[in-house]
């Protein structure tokens, strides 16, 4: 493991905006010429809501991506077909070239990789991609003071100096109007990577200064569909120890850690 070792845990204040994972193949052309009837009928009675949309831009420029932070390396092009749960707490998306299951309801792994696991049985027997050429697999964190209950607390006494950087000084983080963060970490050699954008963001009509700390872990190497959750697996214990990592004791718990045996 490449983060410190730590208890896993789940947070009563969950400071999770999202969880994607995305699993990438060579491109399925049918995927793209016929609507995926067989692929929602295996999937539909838990995500009955269906929208389609066709991209004709560009992908964009590589570096202009990763400053905007998107989980893909551009724009999508060509058709996607998502697919929701009534409450739109999760959503499954195809196209020609990947499957992603996303959640703004994460609770906890076990029910995500349930939920993954049919995703991907219901593409394998539709369409039986040959391998994956990209697993993924990103935690999308952001840190609110008001719910963590330390609206007046000053940000070196809820992150670690590691992470901080300028704002790790209380005097100057007052007069911080912007803070980004790119950098990449091995996690081993053919383990994958993490991609770790953090920084200052603004949310919610008053623009209020929160703490995103977005962890895309990934291997982008040819992966047999089978040994995905091997790494998916690895990825999600990366990830509890990655974030326990940029957080201090107090805002651990102040976000009311439980862990989980």
């Amino acid at each position: 493991m490449t983060f410190p070792e730590s208890p896993r845990v789940v947070y009563s204040k969950n400071p999770l905006a999202e969880v994607i994972c995305q699993l990438k193949f060579p491109p399925i052309l049918r995927i793209e010429s016929e609507p995926p009837a067989q692929f929602q009928e295996k999937i539909r009675r838990d995500y009955p809501l269906m929208t389609e949309t066709t991209f004709d831009q560009p992908p964009l420029p590589p570096a202009i991506a990763r400053a905007l932070g998107q989980a893909l390396p551009g724009f999508i092009q060509g058709r996607t077909y998502s697919f929701e749960t009534p409450d739109r707490d999760w959503k499954i998306g195809i196209t020609r070239e990947f499957l992603a299951l996303s959640s703004t309801h994460y609770s906890r792994w076990e029910d995500f990789r349930q939920r993954l696991r049919r995703a991907l049985d219901a593409l394998m027997t539709t369409y039986q991609p040959s391998f994956l050429v990209r697993v993924g697999l990103r935690y999308r964190n952001v840190i609110r003071k008001d719910i963590a209950g330390m609206k007046d607390a000053d940000w070196s006494q809820l992150l670690e100096p590691h992470i901080l950087g300028e704002l790790s000084d209380p005097t100057l983080a007052k007069a911080v109007l912007h803070s980004a963060h790119d950098v990449i970490i091995s996690l081993g050699e053919n383990e994958g990577q993490v991609r770790i954008l953090h920084g200052l963001i603004k949310e919610g009509e008053q623009q209020e200064s929160n703490y995103a700390i977005d962890s895309d872990f990934f291997r982008e190497v040819t992966t047999e569909v089978g040994d995905a959750f091997k790494y998916l697996d690895s990825f999600n214990e990366e990830a509890g120890r990655l974030f326990r990592w940029c957080i201090t004791t107090l805002l651990h718990d102040h976000l009311g850690a439980s862990e989980l045996h």
